[in-house]
């Protein structure tokens, strides 16, 4: 079972994921995907960091997360990727074209043969104006189609607004 959660900044998402990671009754490995920079992204780390059980394995992924995914995933197992716009980012100011290509790629080809549930969180950003500069033009378009082709590739994906979730796809 894949499962993609979508949603904007503070809508619940990440908390509606590690409930379904709680709930699946599995071994839980969350995929940590944020790189620290700055003290403010520190705090929503030490923010996810405070709310997870400390039961849980915690692996951090770079730019390498379909092999981190590989690595991690089985058939007794839930993985808990939080989030792939954080990875996103990573290789858009990381990596050249051609490198975020063939990660997204390879990404994309390993995902239906993981097995085990597999989540995956999201920040939603295309629901508003386009923006103004080039690479924050960029990053919406680049994350626009990274849902469209996970979301084709998972079982379900749910939207969450104001803590609530809303089924896009599956039950």
């Amino acid at each position: 079972m894949r499962e993609l959660i979508l949603g904007g900044a503070r809508s619940g998402k990440s908390r509606l994921a590690e409930q379904h990671a709680k709930d699946s009754g599995l071994d839980v490995v969350y995929v940590a995907t944020a790189q620290v920079r700055d003290a403010e992204m520190q705090q929503r780390v030490a923010h996810h960091q405070a709310h997870r059980p400390a039961h849980w394995q915690v692996v951090e992924a770079g730019h390498n997360l379909a092999q981190v995914l590989q690595q991690q995933a089985g058939a007794g197992r839930c993985v808990l990727v939080d989030c792939l716009t954080l990875w996103l980012t990573q290789l858009l100011c990381d990596l050249s074209e051609a490198e975020l290509r063939s990660e997204v790629d390879v990404l994309l080809s390993v995902l239906p043969t993981l097995p085990g549930q597999i989540i995956l969180v999201s920040n939603e950003t295309n629901m508003g104006i386009v923006p103004l500069g080039e690479l924050s033009r960029r990053y919406c378009d680049e994350a626009g189609r990274l849902h469209q082709q996970v979301g084709a590739l998972c079982e379900r994906v749910i939207l969450t607004v104001a803590g609530m979730p809303l089924i896009v796809k599956g039950n």
